[in-house]
């Protein structure tokens, strides 16, 4: 079908996404993040959808922002039919919104109304959600809030992390959005209005969030380590520097109660690796990685260290 789209987007998250539309429809352009310094080194380094668009030699633009006049002119002279937007991290003024015959399309990760918002896939996971899933929506001048085109649902496992749960989502996403565009643009998908009333909101996160808070309960915070992996990272003090904690599992009082009389972010040995008490059970270090050292198990941590449980 002939619909030409522009696409806009930046992470990894929104590469399937870009991928697809690629094989299935005319894609005409490509916007996308400014090319930002990245890692220890800061060296400076292109988004994944950057990368992506120059090897399928679509055009590709990166303006600060949306609001200067020529970007939305490069926008007008493109003339898409809509714009689709994935992971983009700007904010759509109305007159782009407003640009396309039919709208811009979000692919957004999670089950809308629940988590509007930057950061829906930790969300679902910090907060216990059993499933989760994306939502194919029309976007308006709201943060997430425009009308539903297509859902679809994914359960939650125990062992996903904010990294897996992102790439199974960004898979589906594409593919929900493929089965939906050609729907929606012959008038046979209408748009539906979310429920306010059940609206959710995910911040973006901050690097300070991913503190380890042992007065709360070790689910909650095992829960932590899986939502805030890759980033922002989970972490505690230890002997005055920073403790990265990659992996970890919760272990209730209700399933071992030896450690009730120790005070929360007590030291202790559980199964030859290294534990700290939580106001509800202990929680176990599977992963962990000292400041300036290599990623390493819990186990091989405590062979080089010392004083850990005293």
């Amino acid at each position: 079908m002939e619909i030409r789209i522009v696409f806009m987007g930046s992470p990894q998250f929104a590469v399937p996404t870009l991928q697809a539309l690629a094989i299935h429809f005319d894609v005409i352009g490509v916007v996308t993040q400014p090319d930002r310094p990245s890692g220890r080194g800061r060296t400076v380094t292109p988004p994944d959808i950057k990368v992506v668009a120059e090897s399928l030699n679509l055009p590709v633009i990166q303006p600060p922002h949306l609001r200067d006049e020529q970007t939305f002119q490069r926008l007008r002279h493109w003339q898409p039919d809509v714009i689709v937007v994935a992971a983009f991290g700007q904010i759509l003024k109305p007159d782009v919104l407003n640009l396309p015959p039919f709208g811009c399309i979000n692919v957004h990760a999670s089950l809308l109304p629940r988590w509007r918002g930057a950061a829906p896939i930790q969300a679902t996971i910090l907060y216990g959600d059993q499933q989760t899933g994306v939502t194919i929506m029309k976007m308006d001048a709201g943060v997430d809030t425009g009308p539903i085109l297509s859902q679809r649902k994914i359960p939650i496992l125990p062992e996903d992390t904010a990294a897996s749960l992102s790439s199974k989502l960004a898979h589906f996403g594409a593919e929900l959005l493929i089965e939906t565009l050609p729907g929606y643009v012959k008038g046979n998908i209408r748009p539906q209005p979310q429920d306010d009333d059940q609206a959710t909101y995910a911040p973006m996160l901050k690097k300070a969030a991913g503190l380890l808070d042992f007065t709360l309960p070790a689910q909650d915070l095992a829960r932590q380590v899986r939502a805030y992996n890759p980033w922002p990272g989970t972490y505690m003090t230890w002997q005055g520097h920073t403790l990265k904690i990659h992996r970890a599992y919760a272990i209730t009082s209700d399933q071992q109660a030896n450690h009730t009389d120790l005070n929360p972010g007590s030291r202790l040995v559980h199964q030859c690796a290294p534990a700290v008490v939580t106001v509800d059970g202990i929680l176990v270090l599977d992963e962990v990685q000292p400041e300036g050292k290599k990623l390493m198990s819990g186990i091989d941590f405590l062979c080089g260290c010392r004083g850990w449980s005293k």
